[in-house]
């Protein structure tokens, strides 16, 4: 297969996938000041995750994917092809950003984790927040007085899809079969107990999202990027249709207070699986490489040994 027809079949693939989460992402969308917003949109992690695995080349299948999601929504105009600008230019900022801070996809440094949470996700989801948020303002789609909310709200949509949505893409090509019962067992157990206590904390009235804490902090401790990343993305998600339904501890609340309780709560899960995973991670990996060098050196002295007593 040529180098170009490969390209292309990457673009179409990152235009598909950031139109089939696009849509699923507008099933759970909000109304903020007359504007829909999303708490969490993973087409900007897919989009961040293909830039970081093919380049700046795969660019095209971004614009395409956020121009098919803006089609389901109406016409696109003037103010849709700014936001979809804003929505291809974000992620190149991010790319651009990771790759002057030699960011390694492995995840496998604690610095890793805090470029990608800054340089990957906050900093430059402002850009589309604000192109977005802005030029719905300056076409008198969205009242002035309703700007911050609604840039609040598209930045941390944004910024929570990079978040949770590219470390489980990054996490792919290492995720293997434990390779014992006792593994399989556990990493059984943590799904299981995963979903029973997202679900019961994001449906019962009383103040228990705290508990999906531990959970997080067995998936990096014991799994680390493998199975914190994906267990940050079933509480985002779990919580985001729980906020979106008025349910459990987000009934009773107006649209700023649950996206509030819901970027924190987003953040939050997000910060701790990611950046637990990444210091344990490479703790990890420093262990093994002490270990190494002492093998190596006890080696050495086994050779000199018979020299020194000759």
């Amino acid at each position: 297969m040529s180098t170009s027809l490969r390209q292309a079949l990457w673009i179409l693939a990152v235009a598909a996938a950031y139109y089939v989460t696009g849509r699923l992402g507008l099933l759970q969308r909000l109304v903020v000041e007359g504007a829909q917003v999303t708490p969490l949109w993973l087409p900007t992690g897919i989009a961040v995750a293909a830039l970081l695995w093919r380049g700046v080349g795969i660019w095209p299948g971004i614009a395409l994917g956020t121009y098919l999601v803006m089609r389901t929504l109406g016409p696109v105009d003037l103010s849709g092809s700014v936001i979809i600008a804003g929505n291809t230019l974000a992620p190149l900022c991010a790319y651009a950003m990771l790759r002057r801070a030699r960011f390694r996809p492995e995840l496998d440094r604690l610095r890793d984790g805090l470029a990608l949470v800054f340089l990957g996700g906050l900093l430059p989801m402002l850009l589309s927040a604000t192109l977005g948020a802005g030029v719905l303002a300056l076409t008198g789609s969205l009242p002035w007085d309703g700007f911050w909310p609604v840039w609040a709200a598209w930045w941390a949509g944004d910024a929570m899809g990079v978040l949770v949505g590219t470390p489980v893409l990054l996490a792919l090509p290492h995720m293997r079969p434990p390779r014992d019962v006792y593994r399989t067992a556990e990493a059984a157990a943590l799904l299981a107990v995963a979903v029973l206590v997202t679900l019961l904390v994001t449906r019962s009235t009383l103040s228990l999202l705290f508990l999906v804490f531990p959970l997080l902090i067995w998936a990096a401790v014991r799994f680390q990027l493998p199975g914190a990343a994906p267990c940050a993305l079933l509480i985002s998600v779990v919580a985001v249709s729980a906020a979106t339904g008025r349910a459990g501890p987000f009934a009773h609340h107006g649209v700023l207070e649950v996206m509030a309780n819901l970027m924190a709560l987003n953040g939050s899960v997000a910060l701790t699986a990611l950046l637990l995973s990444a210091l344990v991670t490479e703790q990890n990996n420093v262990r093994v490489k002490i270990q190494q060098a002492c093998e190596d050196l006890a080696e050495l002295v086994n050779r000199l040994s018979p020299r020194a007593r000759g």
